[in-house]
């Protein structure tokens, strides 16, 4: 007589790869030191919970917490043997899952987490840390807004603004995208004041200075640019005007006209083979200077004036599209007919060839002149009405463009 064996099927899919590699990062050992538990706390730490947990969210592509229970009850074995604990249904119901983020969500407790993590993950995989790009997005949500809650309305990226959201700002290693820093603040705050404190956090955790911070615009403000200079460290990000002395950016693309620095060509393999110009520009520096408490900073600035191939015939074809519409919704005011609107005085005209241009914003560009026109036109008697003489008043347009200024904008 032969004993049947007690067969167990379940999908194993990606888990003992997620699980190995957060393993390998020492994970559940991290999080059970940083975020220790009440003595009350049975069952699986809360290490391997939220490790376990972050490997369904992974797998699954959902964050919500109603399906973990379910999840892990089809996956017992599997779990259990990957991770050498005994995992029961149990240790994950909603009631330890919230348990588990409000520990997690302690500010202090989780930045001394990230760092000890980012230690360990760089020095056991030898990471690079020359580079870090530090950004901001906003995530939109469909939440109740309370006035000291996460959800807040703000400007939405997402051309959203009926709903509230929340702001997520992050520092990656630059190019493995491997996150450093994470905040999540609510959605009405500036992207300004976020960045420092996550750069600060990164220069703890990696403990090591002469980093790169590569960012947007929003992280050119003055004082953030100053203090990444006194910690030792480089940032790389956009200038806005708004940040130039008067009259600066003029007289870096009059340096470019009158030949005053010899420009570099950035070159890369185009699609036959064949070095193709992406790029060109020159660099100049400003001695920078910044007074704080106590002392001041001061340090020097390498400015960086480049003009983008692509991006240059992008904006000419796109400046010539608008001034050609602009002109062609111009002359068509000038069109009879049925369903055609009639301007009587060139004043209305005017307002209506003036909202045209600013639509497109080609003021500067185009140049019209407006016609007032007075017809007399007779009228035969008829069926008792005498003849008389009505007076047609109507005005027309005629636009032309600004092949000069047009010029002088495409070279600016």
């Amino acid at each position: 007589m032969h004993e049947i064996p007690n067969i167990i099927t379940e999908r194993v899919d990606d888990i003992p790869l997620l699980i190995a590699q957060m393993q390998r990062m020492d994970l559940p050992t991290l999080l059970d030191t940083h975020f220790p538990t009440h003595g009350n706390w049975t069952g699986l730490s809360l290490g391997w919970v939220s490790t376990i947990w972050l490997s369904s969210m992974l797998s699954r592509g959902d964050h919500r917490m109603v399906h973990v229970e379910p999840w892990v009850a089809n996956r017992l074995w599997t779990l259990g043997v990957t991770t050498g604990q005994a995992v029961k249904r149990v240790d994950f119901t909603d009631d330890r899952l919230e348990i588990v983020l409000r520990r997690l969500s302690e500010d202090t407790r989780w930045a001394a987490f990230e760092a000890a993590l980012n230690q360990y993950t760089v020095r056991v995989y030898d990471l690079s840390t020359a580079r870090v790009h530090v950004d901001s997005t906003s995530a939109s949500v469909y939440a109740t807004v309370r006035a000291s809650g996460l959800c807040q309305f703000g400007h939405s990226k997402d051309a959203r603004p009926d709903l509230p959201q929340v702001k997520v700002m992050q520092a990656v290693l630059d190019p493995l995208g491997m996150p450093l820093a994470t905040d999540v603040v609510s959605g009405e705050r500036a992207d300004d004041p976020l960045y420092m404190p996550c750069i600060e956090r990164v220069q703890a955790s990696v403990g090591r200075h002469g980093l790169l911070y590569v960012g947007d615009c929003k992280m050119a403000s003055r004082d953030t640019r100053a203090r990444i200079a006194a910690a030792g460290d480089f940032y790389l990000c956009p200038l806005p005007q708004g940040q130039l002395e008067e009259g600066e950016f003029d007289a870096a693309l009059a340096a470019v006209r009158h030949s005053e620095h010899v420009l570099s060509s950035v070159v890369r393999e185009g699609p036959q083979g064949q070095p193709e110009v992406i790029a060109e520009g020159y660099e100049y520096f400003v001695a920078m200077s910044l007074k704080g408490e106590g002392q001041g900073e001061s340090w020097t600035e390498r400015r960086l004036v480049v003009r983008s191939v692509r991006q240059a015939q992008a904006a000419e074809a796109a400046l010539r599209a608008r001034v050609a519409k602009a002109m062609a919704q111009s002359e068509a005011l000038n069109q009879r007919g049925r369903g055609k609107k009639r301007f009587e005085t060139v004043s209305a005209f005017r307002q209506a060839v003036v909202a045209i241009v600013q639509r497109y914003s080609v003021e500067d560009l185009l140049w019209f002149r407006l016609t007032q026109h007075n017809i007399l036109r007779p009228v035969r008697a008829y069926r008792g009405q005498p003849a008389r003489v009505d007076h047609d008043r109507h005005a027309t347009v005629e636009v032309r463009g600004d092949e000069a200024a047009l010029e002088a904008t495409i070279r600016r």
